[in-house]
């Protein structure tokens, strides 16, 4: 088969993706974006913080970014990339799952990440509703109520101390692992009465995603109302590493500000850089990123020096 040509290629069919695809699409330019459909935070019980659109449930979020897109002309592809290839400058080949190519003259990574959860049974029975990853989306519900932060080392401090904001009733539990806290932390959550323990928990006790238990080794209960949890995180897929682009200790792309990442043409947006992992911060990434790559499509005469 003959390769499809583009403008634009997006890898990912998030907030970040889909804000990319509505801007280029307003520009004219010919755009797909290519989605495995496998997003991140799907089971998440709202969106918070989104203009104009509190508490939206992230199916929905997406649906109505794609169904926007498509009204412009952007072109969906439901596949993965197993592999991208650099022809050059101003021309990328995507080989998709199936075999099929595409190609564009310039590119958008916006996979993500993928999560890596602790260990502690139940907790999936309350993820979206009371058990939780970032303070700063979903911090506000635990205002007053009994918080439990799973996490060690500068994680658990860093949560702990965002979530004081909301909540004073805070206790951190590492799960088995070494709380890995220096003193000067240390003397912070003490001076916030934040106790730590080591203990490993066993089961997470809930009901309709309402949590009530933290059940530890040795017979030892936690109460507890909310649940905000650190993730080990690595990117969806290793298209970055492919093109060669300059990447951070855990795998995530380095951009300058229009997101631009360290391989000509090739950009970069949502929670596979380094930013607040907020849906419309990812949305923001994208929207910038867009506007660098049309700028960039631009033939020199169209061009203000």
């Amino acid at each position: 088969m003959s390769d499809s040509t583009y403008d634009v290629a997006i890898v990912g069919g998030g907030p970040a993706g889909l804000t990319a695809a509505i801007w280029l699409a307003r520009y004219l330019h010919s755009v797909v974006v290519i989605d495995a459909g496998d997003p991140r935070n799907w089971e998440t019980r709202g969106v918070h913080g989104f203009l104009g659109l509190e508490g939206i449930r992230p199916p929905e979020l997406r649906a109505r970014g794609r169904k926007t897109a498509e009204e412009y002309g952007a072109h969906f592809i439901d596949a993965t990339v197993s592999c991208v290839d650099k022809v050059n400058d101003d021309r990328f080949r995507l080989t998709l799952g199936n075999g099929v190519a595409i190609t564009a003259q310039r590119l958008l990574l916006a996979i993500g990440i993928v999560d890596v959860w602790p260990d502690v049974p139940g907790l999936e029975r309350c993820y979206g509703a009371t058990a939780h990853v970032c303070p700063d989306c979903d911090g506000y519900e635990a205002r007053g109520k009994k918080t439990v932060v799973i996490a060690s080392g500068r994680k658990a401090v860093g949560m702990a101390l965002a979530l004081t904001t909301w909540t004073r009733q805070i206790v951190i539990c590492t799960n088995g692992a070494p709380a890995d806290i220096d003193e000067v932390n240390l003397a912070k959550l003490d001076a916030l009465d934040i106790p730590v323990l080591e203990t490993r928990i066993t089961c997470l006790k809930s009901k309709d995603g309402e949590a009530h238990t933290l059940d530890l080794e040795g017979g030892m209960c936690l109460d507890c109302e909310q649940i905000f949890f650190a993730l080990g995180q690595e990117p969806s897929d290793d298209l970055a590493a492919q093109l060669g682009c300059e990447r951070d200790e855990i795998g995530r792309a380095i951009t300058d500000e229009h997101f631009h990442t360290s391989v000509h043409n090739v950009y970069a947006a949502g929670d596979i850089v380094h930013a607040p992992e907020i849906a419309i911060g990812a949305a923001a990434s994208g929207a910038v990123a867009a506007l660098a790559m049309h700028h960039s499509l631009l033939p020199a005469g169209r061009k203000l020096e």
